[in-house]
């Protein structure tokens, strides 16, 4: 798992923001990981409604996101900050323009991660337990290396143990999976 914060799609919102790369170093880098780690997740941050951002600057944010096909997006509204140069920047988005650009964004999220996570049904993957869901104290809810959130129906205390389990459901954020007794 890598996380790697992107901010926008937009090379003009990535340098308003003083980033210091272009959208096509990104993808680039992101190529190179995916190559050299092929069952890699990756993660990243995006910020909407960066002041002077327009609807192809976000256009082009939502097109890195379906090239990319991140499993997670930790994702914001621009909020200024006082004392950024941000904060003083011409062409603030209006709060409603950035709320509509969040749900888009995180609408799309959620589809693309669905799609990622439809590719472990059926298999075995090995997880560390983390402990009870806190939900749900029936399951138990552990990582793969890969960083996947993994949910078992058990009742025994098997925090901190690496278990091999088959998933047989997908969600969003989360797998489903049974601890699988007899290895293969």
């Amino acid at each position: 798992h890598i996380h790697l914060p992107v901010q926008s799609g937009s090379d003009r919102i990535l340098k308003a923001m003083n980033r210091h790369y272009t959208r096509e170093d990104y993808l680039r880098l992101v190529d190179k990981i995916k190559t050299a780690i092929p069952d890699v997740t990756i993660t990243t941050d995006i910020i909407v409604g960066f002041p002077g951002e327009t609807e192809e600057d976000f256009l082009d944010t939502l097109d890195l996101v379906k090239q990319v096909k991140f499993d997670a997006a930790y994702s914001f509204k621009y909020s200024k900050r006082t004392g950024t140069p941000a904060a003083k920047m011409d062409c603030q988005i209006e709060k409603e323009v950035k709320e509509e650009r969040l749900k888009r964004l995180n609408d799309l999220m959620r589809e693309i991660s669905i799609e990622n996570n439809k590719s472990y049904e059926g298999k075995v993957v090995e997880i560390l337990v983390e402990g009870r869901n806190t939900k749900s104290k029936e399951y138990l809810v552990g990582r793969t290396r890969n960083n996947k959130v993994v949910q078992v129906k058990n009742s025994d205390d098997l925090k901190n143990q690496l278990l091999p389990v088959k998933i047989y459901k997908v969600f969003n954020w989360t797998l489903r999976g049974e601890i699988v007794k007899d290895r293969e």
